[in-house]
């Protein structure tokens, strides 16, 4: 986790709301020779393995408009790789579901997705069309069309894979599917977003509004 997430964290409940700006985070980390990631993630390693260089900055990204919770889901497919305890190569699906977005009270009037066959298939068209969401494919060569869930996957890669990788060279499937579903609740009920709409709330008070109690 960069800066500016720690200092989100640790004005959540559950580390007494200690404000402290990311500045002054950095500042901590960079005493403690850790200021960069990379530096971080061969902490977690503990200096057995290279971890991967830092990637350059991405430029801003265009923002897409929704104005209430499912008028636009974004879908997306991630390639893990090849796991102990499984056939073949282990994709990861990423997406708001609409079974929750319904219980909540919202409806899911569209979602976006790549031209991947995945998407094109009977079966997910066939989904779309229980659901009665619009489907829309966004332009071949342009991920940012799909910005908002690229940047859900990014989040997962970095806060969970990455570290998971680092500590074992080879996790097994079940491992980090039980390490995913764990993160995803967090992602979805503790976890402060930075994001324009949610500025530090977490995506279940977005969606939940002031119900505090997870859905059952």
């Amino acid at each position: 986790m960069g800066p500016r997430r720690v200092a989100a964290e640790l004005r959540s409940e559950r580390w007494g709301r200690l404000v402290i700006s990311h500045n002054g985070v950095y500042r901590a980390l960079r005493r403690h020779g850790i200021g960069t990631r990379r530096r971080r993630l061969a902490l977690i390693a503990g200096y057995q393995s290279p971890p991967e260089p830092e990637r350059p900055a991405v430029p801003e990204e265009l923002h897409l408009e929704a104005e209430t919770p499912g008028a636009l889901v974004q879908l997306d497919c991630f390639h893990v790789g090849r796991l102990q305890g499984t056939r073949g190569r282990v994709w990861q699906y990423a997406a708001t579901v609409a079974r929750d977005l319904h219980d909540a009270g919202w409806k899911t009037q569209a979602v976006s997705s790549d031209n991947g066959s995945e998407f094109r298939s009977g079966e997910f068209r066939s989904g779309a069309a229980d659901a009665r969401a619009e489907h829309r494919f966004i332009r071949a060569g342009r991920p940012q069309t799909n910005g908002r869930v690229e940047r859900v996957r990014r989040a997962v890669l970095e806060e969970r894979r990455r570290p998971t990788f680092a500590r074992s060279l080879v996790p097994k499937y079940t491992a980090l599917r039980r390490d995913l579903e764990r993160y995803t609740a967090y992602f979805d009920f503790d976890r402060a977003h930075l994001g324009r709409h949610t500025q530090g709330r977490t995506p279940a008070e977005a969606v939940y509004g002031s119900r505090k109690m997870r859905p059952r």
